[in-house]
């Protein structure tokens, strides 16, 4: 099996993931791999290593995530691979449950998602977003 770490989905990868028949809550399992050093859009300078960066993100996104019913789960550092095969671990997994795919897809298109989201981009250097039915 190929991994292929992504920090965000192509268009085709949207329209499929949001034109699923899907209703109802569900669970989106979050692996996350880390820059080095943020790296921001705009060519800003900055002493923030990626994780720093995402951790900016992962404050103010916990808030939109409760406005858009959704429920923040577990969140912390890898440790360990106890079966498969990969080349490197992801740097943090984390948990949200989302009430449904229309509630995540406000919540990523809102003017409010689009302001802190630099920072999650400035610090990931890839990630999978796995949905499961909750």
């Amino acid at each position: 099996m190929k991994v292929v770490n992504q920090s965000a989905p192509t268009p085709e990868r949207f329209q499929e993931f949001f034109g699923a028949e899907d209703t109802g809550p569900f669970m989106m399992v979050n692996l996350l791999k880390f820059r080095e050093k943020a790296e921001y859009a705009d060519g800003r300078d900055s002493d923030l290593t990626g994780r720093e960066a995402f951790a900016l993100y992962g404050a103010e996104v916990g808030k939109l995530i409760l406005k858009a019913g959704g429920t923040p789960g577990f969140a912390g550092p890898v440790t360990g691979l106890m079966l498969g095969e990969v080349e490197e671990l992801w740097d943090m997994v984390a948990l949200v449950q989302y009430p449904s795919l229309d509630a995540f897809k406000q919540m990523i298109t809102s003017p409010e998602y689009q302001i802190i989201a630099q920072h999650r981009e400035a610090g990931l250097a890839g990630q999978l977003n796995i949905k499961a039915k909750a």
